[in-house]
This record gives C-alpha cells, structure tokens and sequence, in this order.
C-alpha cells in the first residue's frame, strides 16, 4: 500500500522560480549546467483513515498517535497548520450504512477524540470505552507528517466479538486486497469503507471463494460520504453458500478510501484484517508467534495464470519446509487455502512464497489466519502479506515485557536499526542496531525504552544489506485466554523523490 504523499507544488514552483532566476542572469555564453539527480525530500502531508473500532459495550480501546523524529524540513516548519505550526490531527466521521443511512450502534457517548501530537519522537495516547468511538480521519503536516502512524487497539473481554483487536490505520487509496476474510456462519466480517476526503468516494467490493467470484447483489457501487464510514457485512453481500476462505477485492469508481476487515469468529476470537501487499511473484508473511497452535495460508491470483507456489518457514535458525505442506497450487480467479498444523514448532518464524518454478512467475495475494490456545481459550490474529521495508516503518502502541518485534530476512543478510520511542508518560528513547542472516526471523522482546512509563512506539530503520520485513506481536492474556494482535510494519514512505531542474534557454525562443 502507498503512503499519501502531497504539497509537492510548493516545492517545484520554489524550483521554477530559482530556475527562471537563473536563466535570467546567465553571463552571455555561460553553459548551462548539467541537470542532478533528483534529490528525496521529507513529505509535507500525511493523510490516514481508522474505522470504529468495536460495538461491544465492553469494548476498551486505546489510540496511539505517534511521528518518529530524524526527517525534518530545512526550514524546521514545512506546512503549517492553521496556527503556523505543523499538526497531527485526527476528527471524527460520521457513520453511515451501505444504502447511505445512519448507522445504529449501541449507546453511543460524546467521542472522545486523540489528542494531536506535538512533536516528533514522543506518543500521544487517548483511550474510549464502549461503542461510542467513531471512525476517524485525520492529516499531519510540515515536520509531523513523515511516518505519521496512529494505532488503535481494542480489547473485548466477552461476546461474540471477545479478543485483542490491533490496527495500524492506513492510508487512503483505491484498490485493496484482502486474502483470509469469510463468509462462514460462525464468522462475521465486515468491511469498514473510510472517506478522509471532502468529496464522495464510490467502492466497489468483490468476493472470490474457492470456485471463483462469488456473486454480489451490489451491482451500482457502494457511496462513501464525505468525511464518513460505511461498514458492510461480508456475508450480505452474496448469496452463494458460506465459505470459510473468501478474498475480498476493494475498489473505488471515484474517490479514495481507507479500508479494514473487522473479523469476529464466535469461536475463535476477534482482530482486524489489514490489506495485503500488491500482487506479486514472491511474497513474506513475518511474524507468527512461537506458540502458534493453527495457522491457514490464504492465496489468491488476479491474473490469467495459475500459480504454483513454494511454502517455506524462515526459522530463527534457517529456511525449512513445512512438513507435509511445501507446495500450494492456487487457480486463476479463485481462493486457495491451506491447513499448516503445528507449524513454528516453538519457534518465531515467518512464511515464504515462491514460485515453485522461477521461470514461470504469477503474482498473487496472501494472508495468514493465526491462532493461540486451545479449547475455549482460543485467540485469533491475521498476517497479511507485507513488502519489504524500503527506508522506515513504525508501530505504536507497545508495551513492556508485552511486545515481541519479528524482522526476516528472507534472501540475504542485512542490518537494521531499531528504535524504541520514549513511553507516552516518560521513558527515553533506547536504539539498536541488528544484524540478520539470510533466510532467518529474529525476534526481539528486551528492546523498550529506560523508565518506561505507558505506550512507546518501534521504528525500523534500513541500514544494509537485503530486503527486511517485520511484524510486531502485541500480547496482553486475559482470564486464560492469550490474547495477541499482530501488525506488520509499512513502509513510511516518509520522503519523496523530488525531480532537479536545470537551465534551459531554449524556453526563452
């Protein structure tokens, strides 16, 4: 997915002027210099969505708004919000249904509403009970808007909804995928649709089962209002048999959105399901626990070809393949599943897809469902497919002897830098660098801030080597059930490539 990079105009009309300058002021006869390389510059603007995040009355939620420091403007400032001064703040949005009424929750109070962050390297939290918090929308600008991240995380004690439900809230767009939803009776899922904008967005949500795509009865398009959220149960939208592994295709007509699936399973528990990763040829799944007692692969292929794939576990210790299970064959245009029982062995790993024939590559989609516990006291969480982090990527909301960092390299060496923020109510900062070996998943549980006190953030910063991909394990047992979210980490994208302008007298003829 692509971060929201915008206020580019300032700085290509600066470009434009100090060039007409230029050519303006030449001595006669003076060669024009050679154009440079185009240089990266800090983004200006940062623009995020985060759907309700429960209607349980009993529902316990916590924001954490979050801008890691070390990209800054030359000036200090970049774009000012309406005091002069860079913002990071989040409001509200209203909620309506898929044919555009209100939506009708539970007692609904007064939201409360995250406080804005203030300054790079230090979170900012907020907390609301019940079914009143609503979806928010917000934007950071000047030197709070690269690596902007907010992370809400909620805990259901009881219901049909009960678990630890952790998202990352994203960016708007207009094409998502997402492998391992369902329409199965003992699963409701929804599709939260999040308009940021001041415009109305038009969506449109397909479902493919394991025979192809399942047919929906909204044939016109889904209306996103302006600045609000439209939730839509999966299993409403077809009338085909429950299917107990369906990929969810979300696009807009017009507009963009911020989208999610909130997945309840009356017996498993509940999380959020984040959008995969593009389709590609390859694709890394970080992050599953040690105890791990299920885990189900979920695969889908957009394209014309089928795709044959590899199944490997990047291990603490090397690559391996899981037994009885190296290979997964996924049809065009249908959704393919695998069982992986008693896959990690007591060990943190991450999964590996590749083509089984490098000559015959065909992108796909991919998530993992993932499961603790046995019996009654079972927990759920999802893995989506996530791309390698390119520079930096952040997750908030960590918490002391709670948190477990999982980095994978899956093809070569390669180090990086992480850096545990100052905690929300005191705490500084601890930084360190780590070296990976090829083809392994290391997990980190000792890094967190000196003194923490409250919520801290981890930032992974590139140094060299390989591709690097990393998911952050949250775990908070609750009455004997072990309760856990996982949130893969997205590039910021918190710099964009600025193209370099050079003198053309050519334009004066």
């Amino acid at each position: 997915m692509k971060r929201t990079t915008l206020s580019l105009i300032a700085v290509a009309t600066t470009l434009a002027a100090v060039t007409g300058f230029a050519s303006l002021t030449a001595p006669d006869g003076a060669p024009a210099p050679e154009a440079k390389a185009a240089s990266r510059l800090p983004v200006e603007r940062t623009g995020l969505a985060c759907p309700a995040p429960s209607t349980s009355e009993v529902a316990e939620t916590r924001y954490t708004s979050y801008t890691p420091p070390g990209t800054g403007t030359a000036t200090g400032q970049g774009s000012p919000g309406k005091a002069g001064q860079p913002t990071a703040q989040l409001t509200a949005a209203a909620s309506t249904t898929a044919s555009g009424g209100t939506a009708q929750g539970g007692k609904a109070k007064t939201p409360k509403i995250p406080a804005p962050v203030t300054a790079p390297g230090k979170p900012v939290t907020s907390e609301a009970d019940g079914p009143g918090a609503p979806a928010l929308t917000g934007a950071a600008t000047g030197t709070l808007a690269p690596g902007w991240t907010v992370q809400q995380t909620t805990v259901v004690p009881a219901g049909g909804a009960r678990g630890l439900l952790g998202l990352s809230c994203g960016a708007a767009d207009t094409d998502f995928w997402f492998p391992a939803a369902s329409t199965a009776k003992e699963r409701q899922d929804y599709v939260h649709l999040t308009n940021p904008d001041d415009t109305a967005a038009v969506a449109d949500i397909e479902l493919y089962g394991p025979e192809g795509v399942l047919k929906s009865q909204f044939t016109d398009g889904i209306p996103v209002p302006a600045h609000a959220t439209v939730p839509v149960l999966l299993s409403t939208l077809t009338a085909v048999a429950p299917q107990p592994s369906v990929t969810v295709h979300v696009t807009t007509r017009s507009g963009r959105v911020g989208a999610a699936v909130g997945s309840a399973d009356e017996k498993l528990g509940s999380d959020w399901l984040a959008a995969a990763a593009d389709p590609a040829t390859t694709a890394v799944l970080p992050g599953i626990p040690a105890d791990a007692t299920s885990v189900r692969l979920v695969a889908f292929v957009p394209g014309d070809d089928d795709a044959d794939l590899k199944v490997q576990l990047a291990t603490q210790t090397g690559t391996i393949v899981p037994a009885g299970a190296g290979t997964l064959h996924v049809k065009s245009g249908m959704t393919a599943a695998l069982d992986l029982p008693d896959l990690t062995r007591g060990q943190a790993a991450s999964l590996l897809l590749t083509p089984s024939d490098p000559k015959k590559p065909t992108p796909f989609v991919a998530a993992l469902r993932v499961v603790r516990g046995k019996g009654e006291n079972t927990e759920v969480a999802f893995v989506p497919a996530t791309a390698a982090i390119s520079a930096r990527a952040t997750v908030a909301d960590n918490r002391a002897k709670a948190s477990t960092l999982s980095l994978t390299a899956p093809g070569a060496a390669a180090q990086v830098k992480v850096t545990a923020s100052a905690g929300s109510e005191g705490g500084t900062p601890v930084t360190r660098t780590v070296s990976l070996k090829a083809g392994t998943t290391t997990s980190l549980t000792d890094l967190v801030p000196g003194g923490v006190k409250g919520s801290y953030a981890l930032t992974v910063e590139k140094v060299s080597g390989g591709p690097v991909h990393a998911a952050r394990t949250l775990a908070l047992p609750q009455d004997g059930t072990p309760m856990f979210t996982i949130q893969t980490f997205v590039d910021d994208h918190g710099t964009v490539e600025v193209p370099s302008a050079h003198q053309d007298l050519g334009v004066l003829d």
